[in-house]
């Protein structure tokens, strides 16, 4: 059986990049060129056990998993100004909330759907808080949010101990990055729309976790 060797976060990051240059979309208002991706079907299942791919081969997940009906667990994650927050009371808690988990922003893939999530929510912005998480630092959030011209994203860093990842089952250890998923949390909190990329180079439904959203709001 073949076995194969990563030499960790280098590797990936260059091979995600790579995964997204073919194929130009349309340009934002903010300059920012869309590329043709493919979006995921389904969802991967979150934690110890569990993995998903990145072209074809196996990442292991680990941590408890969460799904769908379970509590968004207390952990602490860093703002940009290096301050810690409790991911339940962001300063969107009370309300909708969308969270964005991408492995890291000096991607493409991971740059476009962060993007989407702010510049394609139709309006969502006004009523949720759009809320993105990786391991990048603190410092690299607020230098891509300010080159990227994004202002309706709250930018949270899992660098100290990727315990957000670790908690929600979301860490790939090896590579040690967070898996790409979206998740839409009520405003008690309960996670009520998961998915989880099964493959790591592909983008998250962003549509249909916009939609789910707004289901919720319009329920309320």
């Amino acid at each position: 059986m073949m076995t194969h060797s990563w030499s960790g976060l280098g590797i990936i990051v260059l091979c995600l990049a790579a995964a997204a240059c073919a194929g130009m979309g349309q340009s934002a208002e903010s300059g920012f060129m869309y590329k043709n991706l493919a979006v995921a079907e389904g969802s991967a299942a979150a934690g110890e056990g569990h993995s998903v791919l990145f072209k074809g081969s196996p990442l292991m997940l680990s941590g408890n998993g969460v799904k769908v009906g379970d509590t968004l667990r207390d952990v602490k994650v860093a703002q940009t100004d290096l301050s810690l927050v409790n991911i339940t009371h962001t300063k969107g808690q009370g309300k909708v909330r969308i969270i964005s988990v991408v492995p890291s922003l000096d991607t493409k893939v991971c740059e476009q759907q962060t993007h989407h999530l702010s510049e394609k929510n139709k309006g969502l912005d006004k009523m949720v808080e759009l809320i993105t998480v990786s391991v990048d630092t603190p410092f690299a959030q607020k230098r891509f949010a300010e080159e990227a011209r994004i202002n309706n994203v709250t930018f949270l860093s899992d660098y100290r101990g990727a315990d957000f990842g670790k908690t929600h089952g979301l860490f790939l250890k090896d590579p040690h990055l967070l898996a790409r998923a979206v998740m839409v949390v009520d405003k008690h909190n309960v996670i009520r729309y998961l998915q989880i990329t099964p493959e790591l180079a592909q983008l998250p439904d962003m549509e249909e976790a916009f939609q789910f959203a707004r289901s919720l709001i319009t329920a309320s």
